[in-house]
């Protein structure tokens, strides 16, 4: 359950606006007038020394001559009264305290950064919640409690509804509300956090789903502070059956440097953000209007099944732009029975196609019951969860009406996400007005359908385990990196598959280990000193003879020596043939344990093709995470090639996930490159790894 402050400031009794002005439209007077338009019935407490009345509410010179502890308090006051307001709220036993004044943490100035630590430290002593600074506010538009001054509720007139929405920028939070109610769909919650000195959005938005008339949630994310309570919201969310769409700035190193001057947060490396909202159910969209754009299919509680598309329409070329535009979109379009093709092919004109995509031509023209004669017999002839009704041009002579009666029926009949694409507006009407979505245009109706598809498979994945892995202990050192026969022994002793080796410390034992393993070899310099060999030529690869394996001996001891380093050689078989992947792992700060899976070798660094996974993740997760690569064809075959071993190489991932979180932060990072591939049931080898330890007492940076 909520804490009493959040419940408060979301559902108040009572609020109170410091520098609460006359003039609606300034900041101080804003909420005054909201919060009577708008329908709060709790009491109101303009705070203003010079006035007797505020908008026609009695007001009072400060927070102590109020008859009670408001609720909620809002500061509107210029920067430099604050401090002093805040402390004032503090005293009086405020709940919860919105700041609106900026002028803060969004600054590099340390002096108001300063300002707004002290604020934060005032208020937790006196046990009271702070939102913002820098917030336009909070608005709950299923109670009345409208604390914001944002313009766009005048503007827009509100409508209670399903959707929340909440956003670390204030004019965040109310464009998507705009665009909501222009689709004619209403609004409960919108939200702004500011700077998140105290109140943070994931703990808004906790406190938010505990509201039963939410049934969408949509986040306009800058950072990401607290992993952890983002997590708790979306495992909540996910108890719900609310979806959770989000935008997370900060996808380009451009994007990221505006949202430190914006917020003055660090911004997180993005390729771990999509893990992250991967494994916890959020689908992440690239702008404020993808944020809004499936709204109406969430709020129909579609959850397709999978991505087949059907399309219907009256144009040959909205079906061939239809089909080129699913595509990328990883749509598929569904076959036909032959049956039902048949059937259909009796009904239309010669002219018209009766495959999918369906292109019924201008005959509806001549025929307006043909439309609901093709619905018809899709009925029950496809599994696929997806229909596009795709109508650029009707008008005149044309029986609309019935058009979208028999859309609404199919749709009611069948369950399935059926949508329009209408670029008429009084086309577009007729459809609405039956409860059908309708888009302007075929590509965002295709982005909406592939968007609730993708999401409803990420939902249907296992919630994540918090099951915690067995401890991985890491022997003691004050080395920064452990050496190679460490770092494989390591991994060997929880399960990786790791090359056989053999440490040498004499041309003689160099010898024996050749004489162990055969031709050929490699011999490798050994020293925890010494973390990456090949920079200092401290590598022989392909060694064919004894003689050349104890020359090689000789000549890496020679450099370790050099560089005044202590360390032995490694002898083991030179794995040939298969396929270069790599592994690794690193503990990232904010997320936690972070596994990485792609392509291999020298040229991993420039290839880049590589996916995430969040550690506890299972060989499916793998197998998902693979199919996303450049590289996926390989695990398949290719050119008469044999598969590789997906599975052996699922269950080292899902090994190394274990190591790096068991370690419990011992463990910095895994490197494992190359890992090689084999044909499937051949299993893989790893034939280099390197394990650094995190920094600590006793450990050398």
């Amino acid at each position: 359950m909520t804490s009493r402050s959040l419940a408060a400031a979301l559902a108040p009794t009572s609020v109170a606006i410091v520098g609460a002005s006359d003039n609606p439209n300034k900041v101080g007077g804003r909420p005054l007038l909201y919060l009577s338009k708008f329908g709060f019935a709790g009491r109101i407490y303009p705070i203003n020394p010079t006035r007797d009345q505020v908008q026609g509410f009695r007001s009072y010179p400060d927070l102590a001559a109020l008859p009670e502890a408001p609720d909620l308090a809002i500061i509107a006051t210029p920067g430099d009264l604050v401090a002093q307001a805040v402390d004032d709220c503090a005293s009086r036993g405020v709940g919860v305290t919105i700041v609106m004044s900026s002028g803060y943490g969004e600054t590099s100035d340390p002096a108001a950064i300063a300002a707004e630590r002290a604020m934060v430290a005032r208020a937790r002593r006196a046990g009271m919640r702070l939102v913002g600074p820098n917030s336009q506010g909070l608005a709950n538009f299923g109670t009345g409690a409208v604390a914001s001054f944002s313009t766009m509720f005048l503007e827009v007139p509100p409508m209670d509804g399903p959707v929340a929405v909440i956003s670390q920028s204030g004019m965040m939070s109310v464009v998507p509300y705009g665009l909501l109610r222009a689709k004619g769909i209403g609004v409960r919650h919108s939200h702004a956090t500011g700077n998140e000195c105290d109140i943070s959005l994931p703990e808004l938005a906790a406190a938010v789903l505990e509201d039963p008339d939410v049934e969408l949630l949509l986040l306009y994310i800058e950072s990401i502070r607290d992993a952890g309570a983002l997590a708790r919201a979306a495992a909540l969310a996910r108890a719900r059956q609310v979806p959770i769409v989000a935008v997370k700035t900060g996808r380009t190193a451009r994007g990221q440097q505006a949202a430190r001057s914006h917020t003055a947060a660090l911004a997180n490396e993005d390729r771990v953000v999509d893990a992250f909202f991967r494994r916890h159910g959020i689908w992440r969209v690239d702008d404020i209007h993808d944020l809004v754009n499936a709204a109406e299919l969430y709020l129909k509680g579609w959850r397709p099944a999978n991505r087949e598309l059907v399309v219907v329409s009256n144009s040959g070329a909205s079906c061939v732009l239809a089909a080129d535009s699913s595509e990328p979109l990883a749509l598929s379009l569904a076959p036909l029975p032959d049956a039902t093709v048949a059937a259909m092919a009796a009904q239309l004109p010669s002219f018209a196609t009766a495959t999918n995509p369906i292109d019924i031509t201008a005959a509806l023209l001549n025929d307006s019951t043909l439309f609901g004669r093709i619905l018809a017999a899709l009925e029950t002839a496809t599994d696929a969860a997806l229909f596009l009704i795709a109508l650029p041009v009707v008008g005149v002579g044309y029986d609309v009406p019935l058009f979208a009666a028999d859309t609404a029926a199919f749709m009611r009949r069948t369950g399935k996400a059926v949508v329009v694409a209408a670029p008429q507006e009084n086309v577009a009407a007729l459809f609405r007005a039956e409860g059908v979505p309708v888009f302007g245009n075929q590509t965002e109706a295709l982005a909406a359908l592939a968007q609730i598809a993708g999401h409803a498979a990420l939902l249907r994945l296992p919630a994540p385990s918090s099951a915690l892995p067995p401890a991985v202990p890491v022997a003691p050192g004050q080395s920064r990196f452990l050496d190679e026969a460490d770092s494989l022994a390591l991994l060997q002793a929880h399960g990786l598959p790791t090359v056989p080796f053999r440490l040498c410390r004499t041309e003689a034992d160099v010898r024996a280990a050749f004489m162990q393993f055969g031709a050929p070899v490699v011999v490798k310099a050994c020293a925890s000193a010494v973390p990456h060999k090949s920079e200092h030529g401290l590598v022989a690869l392909n060694v064919t003879t004894a003689a050349a394996a104890a020359e090689a001996f000789a000549r890496l001891t020679a450099t370790l020596a050099s560089l005044h380093v202590d360390g032995q050689v490694l002898v083991a078989p030179m794995i040939r043939g298969g396929h270069e992947l790599m592994l690794g792992a690193r503990v990232d700060p904010l997320f936690g344990p972070v596994v990485m899976i792609g392509a291999g070798g020298k040229y991993v660094e420039v290839f880049g093709d590589t996916a995430l996974l969040l550690p506890p993740f299972t060989a499916d997760d793998v197998r998902a995470a693979v199919a996303r690569l450049r590289i996926a064809p390989f695990f398949r075959g290719v050119r008469g090639e044999a598969p590789l071993d997906l599975d052996r190489v699922a269950d080292a991932a899902v090994a190394l996930g274990a190591v790096i979180a068991g370690a419990q932060g011992q463990i910095a990072s895994i490197d494992v490159n190359p890992v090689i591939a084999r044909a499937a049931g051949e299993g893989v080898v790893i034939v280099d790894a390197l394990v650094e330890r995190a920094e600590g007492p006793g450990v050398s940076a």
